[in-house]
């Protein structure tokens, strides 16, 4: 296993406690104690998963989940969110993290919803190699976030910058369903509700050059009335 998973919480007995019991399954834990620490930890170290409060002190939880998927940091994040932050939850999964659990949570719960976050994680190369940026891998596809370049069977594929920025995109989300408007806001910068078929066009180019079948793609998936999920 060895899995390298930050946690960053305040309260130091369930750091404590969660510590222990993660590396009693066999992974490598650190742990930060407020948001500021936590941020500098994530962005110098490569981790697998970051387990994140809301509620921290210094940078909180939503602001550093924020900043660290603008950073480009693709790491899976899971948020601890207190007892009726019903909105905090979405927020979180707005700004780019993966899953949450409400504290006091069930440890069986927290040990399923990790593994499964792992599991659907994107393979990472070492960052040093990357500058500190990492280097996703789909199967034989493989992205050089700091190179911005992308490789599929070795082989270089040629994408605009805008298929580039895309891709990237949809890498550091992978398995989340994206809208068309966030995609717009978030890749074009372009204002929600404008209406265009920029994101349509962008990731038809991208289903030519990256899909085995672009008319069946297994990659970028359609979700009727919502947007667009990458598989991976």
């Amino acid at each position: 296993m060895n899995e390298h998973i930050l946690i960053v919480e305040d309260e130091e007995e369930l750091c404590t406690t969660l510590g222990d019991r993660l590396r009693s399954e066999g992974y490598v834990i650190d742990v930060a104690m407020d948001g500021k620490a936590g941020g500098e930890k994530a962005l110098r170290l490569p981790f697998d998963l970051i387990i994140l409060d809301i509620m921290l002190p210094h940078i909180s939880g939503l602001d550093l989940c924020t900043d660290l998927r603008r950073a480009g940091l693709g790491t899976p994040i899971l948020l601890l969110t207190s007892l009726g932050q019903t909105v905090d939850k979405v927020v979180g999964l707005k700004l780019g993290a993966d899953d949450y659990v409400t504290k006091p949570f069930d440890t069986l719960e927290l040990m399923a919803r990790i593994e499964a976050l792992l599991r659907r994680a994107p393979a990472k190369t070492d960052l040093a190699r990357s500058g500190g940026q990492p280097i996703y891998q789909f199967g034989s596809i493989v992205i050089d976030i700091r190179k911005t370049k992308v490789t599929q069977d070795g082989k270089p594929v040629n994408l605009t910058a805008r298929e580039f920025h895309l891709l990237r995109y949809f890498a550091e989300h992978q398995g989340v369903t994206l809208s068309r408007d966030e995609l717009l806001e978030q890749v074009w910068g372009q204002k929600a509700g404008t209406f265009t078929r920029t994101v349509d066009m962008h990731v038809a180019s991208l289903r030519q050059k990256l899909e085995m079948l672009p008319k069946k793609p297994e990659m970028i998936i359609t979700v009727p009335g919502m947007g667009y999920r990458f598989q991976g």
